[in-house]
């Protein structure tokens, strides 16, 4: 076969300050840059799911004709104008190769939890102007994120639909592998497989669905043992996407879902995968600590430890549609007279510059992040010392993103009192060691580490961590979903693991 092969990737929070522009797909921000054609071939030594299809394929004899790929970093609705032009993109290419019968399938590296300015359900949209042109008979494979909000539109319109199953995500070429092997089977057979798909009451807060941890932990051990268990006939293969609970549309929430070419197999192991997940409900839910309190307690563990204390800024994570910019974890800092404490990255272009131009050395007085839609968190104005400037650029060297080169733009090192403050001009989740590496922080060596990420940060930072705590600061995501202003979902949701219903 030839399969063409694109992807489009974007997690809205349809909450946050900030939309994704189309040159933010242009700089990829968390994601690689956006690439066409054979520069796709240049991410095939990246962890994302299109590399892991495109070797697959590869080595069982078939051939990609690549498209695009583009991601944005988690934020707002995707603008109008950058969902037309790269949907249109690829839906044109599909096109010119129908007409031409130029390739035998189609593959999709999206993420699930795309909402654009003028479409709620933006792959859903995407598959249903493919389909249009390609008609049912049209073999089709997407793989999702994690925390995709699955749709049944997408369900419906694709042949297969495979998710991540690690939170941080380490198995992303894995999943396009995953997709990759579905595809080959469908062809192999012949036959679309059966869909068995069920949707989760309630919204699950993000910083629970690690797989690091429980519940999430047993539950994907649990959807790998039953797809072990099934006949290799069967072809079973499941998916659980707990969903992204910041999208404010019908659809928004958690998906358990499977394929498989014996109906009785997938609709067995559907359920028992949906009563782990909802028994008991209490499992979800997840303990939040105050900034000041975490800041003593992390000083106190720090007195007697080798390794440094983690303190997760969950609700300021660019990952989650936050900008990198709020000042309340960095108060606590000081307000506490915290020593050997690095916090990154903090986004703020202005104080980035204005540190390149009084260079090494210089103190500086500016006014330092503040995000406007939260309240009370003005910026930080004080003097600064400047110790380390960079010019943003390092390749990633955890096991998430591991060998993405980087540009985060003019970055600094700010010392003020015992803390130090990675700067940066561009906004990203500080989820890799290499991040504070830039501008000279050696994170092994500080006693305490605040982290602007959820979860994607444990994946490089767990093994050197003494101790790790979710603090709930202000900031634009709201990490408990019942807090948020929901005005969409579907009526019966419940809000949060035995929370209020909508």
């Amino acid at each position: 076969m030839n399969i063409l092969v694109a992807g489009f990737q974007h997690e809205t929070n349809t909450f946050a300050p900030t939309m994704a522009s189309y040159e933010s797909f242009v700089r990829g921000e968390d994601f690689p840059a956006m690439v066409r054609g054979d520069a796709v071939y240049d991410l095939l030594n990246v962890n994302v799911p299109i590399s892991g299809f495109i070797h697959h394929v590869r080595a069982h004899g078939h051939t990609v004709t690549p498209v695009i790929w583009a991601g944005a970093g988690a934020s707002a609705h995707v603008t109008t104008d950058a969902y037309e032009r790269i949907a249109g993109e690829i839906v044109e290419a599909v096109k010119v190769g129908h007409a031409a019968a130029s390739y035998d399938a189609i593959y999709l590296d999206l993420h699930g939890a795309m909402v654009a300015q003028h479409v709620d359900d933006g792959e859903g949209e995407l598959l249903a102007r493919i389909r249009a042109v390609v008609g049912p008979e049209m073999r089709i494979v997407v793989s999702l994120d994690l925390h995709a909000n699955v749709t049944e539109q997408m369900l419906t319109l694709a042949d297969a639909t495979v998710a991540y199953r690690t939170y941080p995500h380490v198995d992303m070429a894995d999943t396009g592998r995953r997709a990759a092997e579905l595809l080959l089977e469908i062809e192999r057979l012949g036959t679309r497989p059966y869909r068995v798909a069920r949707r989760v009451p309630f919204l699950i807060p993000v910083n629970s669905m690690s797989t690091m941890m429980q519940p999430t932990q047993g539950v994907y051990g649990l959807l790998e043992v039953l797809e072990q268990a099934a006949a290799p006939s069967a072809g079973l293969s499941l998916s659980f996407a707990p969903g992204f609970p910041a999208a404010d549309f019908p659809e928004c929430g958690p998906v358990v879902w499977g394929h498989g070419f014996d109906r009785g197999s997938v609709e067995r192991a559907v359920e028992a995968l949906l009563a782990r997940i909802c028994e008991p409900e209490a499992q979800w839910a997840v303990s939040f600590e105050a900034p000041d309190v975490a800041v003593r307690h992390a000083m106190t563990v720090a007195q007697t430890a080798t390794r440094p204390v983690i303190l997760a800024d969950t609700q300021d994570n660019p990952g989650v549609g936050g900008d990198g910019n709020t000042m309340g974890m960095l108060r606590a800092l000081l307000a506490a007279g915290a020593e050997d404490a690095a916090i990154g990255i903090v986004c703020d272009p202005a104080a980035a510059a204005a540190a390149h131009h009084a260079g090494v050395g210089a103190k500086i007085e500016i006014a330092l992040g503040g995000c406007p839609q939260v309240a009370d968190d003005a910026p930080l104005r004080a003097t600064f010392e400047v110790e380390a400037l960079s010019d943003g650029k390092f390749v990633y060297g955890g096991p998430m993103m591991h060998g993405k080169a980087a540009d985060m733009g003019p970055m600094a090192r700010l010392r003020i009192d015992g803390v130090l403050v990675a700067v940066s001009s561009a906004k990203a989740q500080l989820l890799d060691r290499n991040m504070y590496r830039v501008v000279g922080i050696e994170p092994d060596r500080m006693k305490i580490l605040v982290n602007k990420s959820s979860v994607h940060f444990r994946a490089d930072f767990a093994p050197i961590a003494e101790e790790i705590l979710v603090v709930r600061a202000p900031g634009p995501f709201i990490a408990d979903p019942a807090e948020l202003p929901w005005q969409h979902l579907q009526p019966g949701m419940r809000l949060s693991p035995n929370g209020p219903t909508f």
